[in-house]
């Protein structure tokens, strides 16, 4: 199964990395950050579309460059620039700031988990930017206290997301019926495990969305309506 069933092109991504990555070389300190998106959702709805559409109305409203960022993206500037695990930071230093933040989390860091706090540190770092739609990574928990960070999620029924995945990864409707069952399983536990947090709480989110019920490009629209309308 290819990759590009579930994650659009690297490339254009890429490219929108690097002009962030230039940006925070030459953000003046103490500058208000600009505004970040994460979108949240169950295993089986499809956020892509939706931040893809985002990123699209957001450039067009702000006139500056947006980025998607996802697991995904963050591997594939790991794996360009050939940086380990312990260097997976590349925009900037590491700052005390950071290190406090990540404390609230230290109990459940363990040692096979330790990439995955790497990640969590990229999300940060990109979020303090701004001009940033993540998708899954759990970064509505990681971010929930950075107030230019809006958080959405979405949900579906059982079936919508059984119909999504037959048809996203060419497989039967049974075996989409254990895809989804095993993925949301492991996605639950690794976010309690490692953020010890329950991504299903509405709490951590301003709007959740009917991905089954509500077209794309409709929660994009009603998604970047609220966030330019209450950003600052």
């Amino acid at each position: 199964m290819p990759d590009t069933v579930f994650t659009p092109s690297l490339e254009q991504r890429l490219r929108a990395y690097h002009d962030l990555s230039a940006r925070a070389r030459s953000l003046v300190p103490g500058a208000a950050p600009k505004p970040v998106i994460t979108l949240s959702r169950e295993f089986g709805c499809e956020a892509y579309p939706v931040a893809e559409e985002l990123v699209s109305i957001a450039e067009r409203k702000s006139d500056e460059r947006w980025l998607l960022a996802d697991i995904s993206l963050l591997d594939a500037v790991a794996k360009e620039h050939n940086i380990s695990e312990d260097q997976m930071l590349s925009l900037g230093h590491k700052s005390r700031w950071l290190d406090d933040l990540f404390a609230t989390f230290s109990a459940h860091w363990k040692t096979d988990s330790e990439y995955y706090r790497l990640l969590c540190e990229q999300v940060v770092t990109l979020a303090r930017l701004g001009n940033v739609v993540f998708v899954g990574l759990g970064a509505a928990i990681i971010t929930r206290s950075m107030h230019n960070c809006f958080h959405f999620r979405l949900i579906a029924d059982h079936d919508f997301k059984v119909r999504s995945i037959a048809r996203r990864m060419e497989v039967p409707k049974q075996d989409a019926e254990t895809i989804v069952a095993e993925q949301q399983k492991e996605r639950d536990r690794m976010i309690r495990n490692l953020l010890d947090a329950d991504e299903h709480q509405p709490l951590y989110y301003h709007m959740i969305f009917n991905n089954g019920s509500i077209p794309h490009k409709e929660i994009a629209r009603i998604i970047a309506g609220y966030v330019f309308k209450n950003e600052g």
